[in-house]
């Protein structure tokens, strides 16, 4: 059984307000540095055979604690970076949600490509081939970390499921959040999903304390929400 451990980054100024996609320079703001050293400590104990990461400043930077202490290089994999969102980048949320597309993202994602960009559907082919092709690189027994964005980490969700990538919008992904799958030759077993230590729930159809907006009461945020802390 290989055991994956996938954790998205931890908040920047852009997350929750803007779709910050692939464009350079967006870091950890003082929050998301917080929440990449809570989850260092969370994980301290755990043996890790891997430390994968997206190439994005973000993830880079929420990756760096858990391996520091470690006899491990965090590894940077293209194919866990974000999705190419083209002409919707840095965009606000609230504007993109009035675009037809918006719709067809929260509807009908596996038809949804973005203006310039990336298909939703390719992300999740090139993020599930890597997850494949690390669970036989690193072999049956290995515990390995991925840190990567909400929309790719929600498409190896849905995959590990036996879910649709039209059924992705239900999974969550906070910032800084845990998810674990663990795959066994007949099956992939989904252990934990959006672990963040805190189990409060958002104020339904309110806007969230750090910026991010609850657009509908219902749509979810393209790239993934704010989360709740």
């Amino acid at each position: 059984m290989t055991t994956l451990l996938l954790l998205r980054h931890g908040l920047t100024t852009l997350t929750g307000s803007a779709l910050a996609g692939r464009a350079p320079g967006v870091f950890l703001d003082e929050r998301g540095r917080a929440q990449a050293a809570r989850v260092a400590e969370r994980l301290a104990d755990i043996p890790l055979d891997a430390i994968v990461s997206s190439p994005l400043e973000r993830c880079q930077e929420t990756a760096a604690p858990v391996a520091a202490g470690r006899a491990l290089e965090v590894v940077t994999d293209e194919r866990f970076i974000e999705c190419g969102y083209g002409d919707w980048t840095g965009r606000p949320l609230a504007e993109l949600a009035k675009e037809p597309l918006w719709q067809v993202v929260q509807a009908h994602p596996s038809a949804a490509v973005f203006p310039g960009g990336e298909a939703l559907a390719e992300v999740q082919h090139r993020a599930v081939r890597a997850v494949r092709d690390w669970n036989a690189r690193l072999g049956e027994k290995a515990t390995y970390l991925v840190c990567s964005h909400g929309d790719v980490i929600k498409a190896i969700v849905a995959d590990a499921m036996g879910l649709h990538l039209d059924q992705f919008q239900r999974v969550t992904a906070d910032p800084a959040s845990l998810t674990i799958i663990q795959y066994t030759p007949i099956r992939p077993f989904l252990l934990k999903l959006n672990e963040t230590g805190n189990i409060a729930l958002p104020q339904q159809g309110s806007a969230d304390k750090d910026g991010g907006e609850n657009l509908t009461g219902s749509d979810a945020a393209v790239g993934g929400g704010a989360g709740t802390t």
